[in-house]
C-alpha cells in the first residue's frame, strides 16, 4: 500500500504526457484521452518509458476525461477509463524489472469551467463529473487518485469530496500557482493547505505552471502551513520554439539537480509535469534515489479560510462580525423574511469594512427555511467578500449544506459538551473541515465555576480526538454570563479562558457583548470586558465591528502588548487628523462610498459587487444626470479601482466578477436611458475571442469576456475548441481588429501558433492577444503574438490602448 510508505522514503511520480504524445502523431486539437482507445500501443510505451525510468507512479492519461467534455455516445468514458488503467498495468508489466511496488494513479485535472457564482457550473454538477471518473477507475483497478493542476478551490472542494465520498482510494492533491503564490481564483498557500487539510487528503503539493526553481518559494511556504507529505512536480522550465518545435528550457541534468534541492528542502513525492520526459524522471531519480527525506512536522496552526484569504488564530486576537444574525435585530429578521439579501450582504461589507477578520452567519427564524437560505446568504456573501465566515446554526442539516458548499475552510458555531451534540457535529467536521467551537455547557447547564467549565471544554477536546480532530481545529467558547444577574460572572468567565488558552493549549472565543446584558451604558462595560478577555487569551471577540469603542479597546491592546509591529495598524486607523475621536459612544462614522444623505454611492455599490443596489442606484441617478455621465463619472471609474485592485492582489477573481456583474445591472438601465435620450455612447470596436482547437478550458476566455463588455467592447465569443480557419473567417467577414485566443493545455498551443500564422496570412491587419496557463512571454513572442495578457485586466488594457481613438 502506497499509505504505508508515504512520508516514509522518498517516492518518484512520472513526467509529461502530452508533448511525448504529440512526438507520436497527436494532432492538435486532437483529444489526448481517445489515444487510449485508438493509439493503445504508443499510450503503453510512454508509460513504460516512465516505469524504465524508475518512476514508482504512473499516471493514466485520464486528465481531462469527464462527462462535461465526452458527453456524446461516440466515445465511452468508462472505456476510457478502464482502458486508461489497464494501460498503466501492463506497461508496469513490462517495465518493472526490479520487483520494486509501483502505482497507478488516476489522473484528474480541472473541469475547464468556472463554477458558480464566478461562473456558470454547479458545484454538485462538477461534483458527479468528478464522481464518475473515480468510480470507474477504482472499479479498472487504480491504486490511488491524483487531483492535478487545479486552480480554483472551489472546483478542487468538488473533487476532493467525490474521491473521499465515492472510492476507498488514497488522495494525493497539486494545484497551480502562479508567481505570487496565488491560484487563479485568488487563494493563497495557507488557505489551499488548510482547506485540503480539513477535507483529509494524503498528501499536497504543486504542479505545472513553473520550472523548479521558481517553485522554491512556493514550496518553503506550504512547508510552512502543512503537516501532510508534499508533492513537487514542476514543468521542464519555460516553453521556447527551435526550428518551428515547441521544447523546454530545463535539461534532465539540471531538473535532476534543482529536484535534488526540492528534496532537502522537504518534498517527500516528486516528479515532473509539462515539457518533462523519461530522460528528466530517469536523471532526477539517478540524483535523489539515495536522499533521506525529511519527515513531515506537524503543525498546530488554527486556520479558518474563505477562497481567497486565510485568518490564523492565535497570536493576537481575531474580529468575528456578529451583524449577521436576527437575534434582537427587528431590520434584520425582516430581511430574512422579505428575503432581502442586498440588506443582509451590505451588514457584511460593513462589517469586512470596519475591520472583521470573520463574519458570523446566523440566518435562523422559525418562519423561514433555514437550510435553504444558510446556502443561499453562504453564497451571495462569498461573492462580495473574501472575508472567512463562520456558519451559525443550531440546525445539523443547515449546518451540513452550508459546509458542504462553503468555499474554504470554515469556522462552524458550535459543538457542546452533549453527548447528542457532539455526535451530530463531529462527524461534519470530520469530512468536511472546519474549526469548531466548543461550549462548554452540557447535560446540566452552564457550570457555575471555571473548574466545571475547563472539564467541559477537556471533554469536547477528547471527544473530538475520537474523530481524528486535533486541537488546532477547536476553538472553546467558555461563555460570558451577565454580570447584572451574576456578578462574580466576568471572574469566572476570565479564569475559565485563561486556563483554556494557556493550560490547555487550546484556542479561545467569546461573545463579548452578552456580559453587559440589562445594564445603561452597555457599550462601556464591553469595551473594558474586552480589553481584560484578551489579555487571558482570548483568541477571537465575536463583536460589533461598527462600535468604535470596541475597535478602540482592540487597536489599543494590541499596541500595548506589542502585536502591533511598528504600531502600524492603530496608526493607519487613527493617525489622520480626520480621526472623530468624539464621535457617538459605540459607533464608527464612515462616509467612504456613502453620499452626503447617507445613501451608498453607485461606485461604491459596484465596487462592491452588489447588484440591486447598483440597480435602484442607478434609476435614482437617472433622474438628476444623463446618462453618460453617469457611465463616465460612476460606472468607468468604479471598474478602474477594481481592476487596479485586482492587479495589486488586493481584490480577487470573484470580487472582480462580480462587480462587473453589479455594472452590468447598472448598464442595463442606462442603455434604456441612452435610447430614449439620443445620447449615444462611444462604440467601441468588435474583438473576437477563442478558446484555440483542441481546448475546452473556457475559463480565462469568460472572465475576459465579461470584462472587456463592461468596458463597452463588442465581444465576438466563438466559445471554445475553435478551429483556426473559423477565427479567420470570423475576422475576415467582419474586419476585426484584434483578436484574444486562449489555451490551457500544453498539447493545444500548437493550434494556437497554427491561427496565428494563419490570420498573419489572411488577415495582416489583425493584432492578436493570447493568454493561458502554459503561455509566457517569451513563448507568446515566439509564437507571434503582439500580446501577452498575464491577467485579464492587462487584456482590458491592451484592447483599450489599441482601439480606443
Amino acid at each position: 500500500m502506497i499509505l504505508e510508505r508515504l512520508g516514509k522514503e522518498l517516492l518518484f511520480f512520472d513526467g509529461g504526457m502530452g508533448t511525448l504524445l504529440q512526438a507520436k502523431g497527436l494532432l492538435p486539437g486532437e483529444l489526448p484521452e481517445t489515444w487510449n482507445l485508438t493509439h493503445a500501443e504508443a499510450v503503453r510505451q510512454i508509460h513504460r518509458s516512465y516505469f524504465e525510468a524508475g518512476s514508482d507512479i504512473v499516471l493514466t492519461n485520464t486528465f481531462g476525461a469527464n462527462a462535461l467534455k465526452f458527453h456524446d455516445e461516440s466515445c465511452s468514458l468508462k472505456e476510457i477509463i478502464f482502458s486508461a488503467v489497464s494501460h498503466v498495468k501492463e506497461a508496469a508489466k513490462q517495465g518493472v524489472r526490479d520487483n520494486r511496488e509501483v502505482y497507478t494513479a488516476l489522473d484528474i485535472g480541472p473541469t475547464g469551467k468556472l463554477l458558480k457564482p464566478m461562473g456558470d457550473l454547479e458545484f454538485e454538477t462538477a461534483y458527479e463529473a468528478f464522481k464518475e471518473v473515480m468510480i470507474y477507475g477504482e472499479q479498472a483497478g487504480a491504486d490511488l487518485i491524483h487531483i492535478e493542476t487545479m486552480s480554483d478551490t472551489y472546483e478542487l472542494k468538488a473533487a476532493v469530496l467525490a474521491a473521499k465520498e465515492n472510492t476507498t482510494l488514497p488522495v494525493f492533491v497539486t494545484t497551480i500557482f502562479d508567481e505570487r503564490g496565488k491560484l487563479l481564483t485568488g487563494a493563497d498557500v495557507p488557505s489551499v493547505v488548510a482547506l485540503l487539510e480539513g477535507l483529509r487528503v494524503d498528501a499536497l503539493g504543486i504542479n505545472c505552471g513553473m520550472g523548479p526553481e521558481q517553485m522554491m518559494p512556493i514550496l518553503h511556504e506550504i512547508l510552512e502551513y502543512t503537516s501532510l507529505p508534499v508533492i513537487v512536480k514542476p514543468n521542464a522550465g519555460l516553453p521556447k520554439q527551435r526550428d518551428g518545435e515547441t521544447y523546454y528550457d530545463v535539461e534532465p541534468e539540471q531538473f535532476a539537480k534543482t529536484m535534488e534541492m526540492i528534496v532537502e528542502t522537504g518534498a517527500c513525492v516528486i516528479g515532473g509535469c509539462c515539457g518533462t520526459t523519461p530522460d528528466h524522471i530517469r536523471a532526477m531519480i539517478a540524483q535523489c534515489k539515495d536522499l533521506l527525506i525529511k519527515t513531515p512536522e506537524k503543525k498546530v496552526h488554527t486556520i479558518v479560510s474563505s477562497y481567497g484569504q486565510a485568518v490564523m488564530l492565535g497570536r493576537g486576537s481575531r474580529i468575528i462580525g456578529e451583524r449577521i444574525n436576527p437575534t434582537g435585530k427587528k431590520k434584520f429578521k425582516q430581511a430574512l423574511k422579505d428575503h432581502d439579501l442586498d440588506y443582509i450582504l451590505k451588514e457584511g461589507i460593513m462589517q469586512q469594512d470596519n475591520g472583521a477578520h470573520i463574519l458570523d452567519v446566523n440566518v435562523g427564524l422559525p418562519d423561514i427555511d433555514e437550510v435553504s437560505m444558510m446556502k443561499e446568504v453562504i453564497t451571495e456573501l462569498q461573492s462580495v467578500t473574501s472575508l472567512p465566515l463562520q456558519i451559525d446554526t443550531v440546525d445539523i442539516q443547515a449546518m451540513e449544506q452550508a459546509m458542504r458548499i462553503y468555499n474554504g475552510k470554515p469556522m462552524v458555531n458550535s459543538v457542546s459538551g452533549k453527548q447528542e451534540s457532539m455526535d451530530a457535529v463531529f462527524p461534519l467536521i470530520q469530512k468536511y473541515g472546519g474549526v469548531v467551537i466548543g461550549l462548554t455547557l452540557d447535560e446540566d447547564g452552564i457550570p457555575e465555576t471555571a473548574d466545571g467549565r475547563v472539564a467541559i471544554a477537556e471533554k469536547i477536546i477528547r471527544e473530538a480526538a475520537k474523530y481524528g480532530i486535533d486541537k488546532k481545529d477547536l476553538v472553546i467558547d467558555v461563555l460570558a454570563m451577565t454580570v447584572s444577574s451574576e456578578p462574580e460572572g466576568a471572574k469566572i468567565t476570565l479564569e475559565a479562558l485563561h486556563r483554556v488558552r494557556y493550560d490547555l493549549g487550546v484556542n479561545t472565543v467569546l461573545g463579548v457583548s452578552n456580559i453587559s446584558f440589562g445594564l445603561p451604558g452597555r457599550p462601556i462595560i464591553n469595551a473594558n470586558f474586552y480589553t481584560m478577555a484578551m489579555f487571558q487569551g482570548l483568541s477571537a471577540g465575536i463583536i460589533n465591528p461598527a462600535s468604535e469603542d470596541m475597535m478602540r479597546s482592540y487597536y489599543a491592546y494590541h499596541v500595548l502588548m506589542n502585536l502591533d509591529p511598528n504600531c502600524e495598524n492603530y496608526i493607519g486607523r487613527y493617525g489622520s487628523a480626520n480621526v472623530e475621536f468624539a464621535s457617538a459612544p459605540g459607533s464608527i462614522t464612515t462616509g467612504a462610498g456613502q453620499t452626503a444623505g447617507g445613501m451608498m454611492t453607485l461606485q461604491a455599490a459596484i465596487e462592491k459587487g452588489l447588484k440591486e443596489e447598483a440597480h435602484q442606484i442607478t434609476n435614482v441617478l437617472m433622474q438628476e444626470k444623463k446618462p453618460l455621465d453617469i457611465i463616465n463619472e460612476h460606472l468607468i471609474p468604479a471598474l478602474d479601482t477594481v481592476g487596479k485592485g485586482f492587479e495589486k492582489g488586493t481584490v480577487f477573481l470573484p470580487q472582480l466578477l462580480m462587480s462587473a456583474e453589479a455594472a452590468k445591472t447598472a448598464f442595463a438601465v442606462l442603455k434604456e436611458g441612452l435610447e430614449n435620450s439620443g445620447d449615444v455612447q462611444e462604440k467601441k470596436e468588435k474583438i473576437v475571442l477563442a478558446t484555440v482547437k483542441g481546448d475546452i478550458h473556457d475559463i480565462g476566455k469568460n472572465i475576459v469576456k465579461v470584462l472587456l463588455e463592461n468596458y463597452s467592447f463588442e465581444v465576438v465569443d466563438l466559445g471554445k475548441d475553435v478551429p483556426p480557419e473559423t477565427i479567420v473567417d470570423a475576422v475576415v467577414a467582419q474586419q476585426i481588429q484584434l483578436v484574444g485566443l486562449s489555451a490551457l493545455m500544453t498539447t493545444t498551443v500548437v493550434s494556437m501558433e497554427e491561427t496565428i500564422r494563419q490570420l498573419r496570412e489572411k488577415a495582416p491587419w489583425c493584432k492578436v492577444m493570447v493568454g493561458g496557463a502554459v503561455l509566457n512571454q517569451e513563448y507568446a513572442d515566439m509564437i507571434g503574438a503582439d500580446f501577452y495578457g498575464k491577467d485579464a485586466m492587462q487584456s482590458v488594457y491592451y484592447a483599450q490602448g489599441l482601439l480606443q481613438q
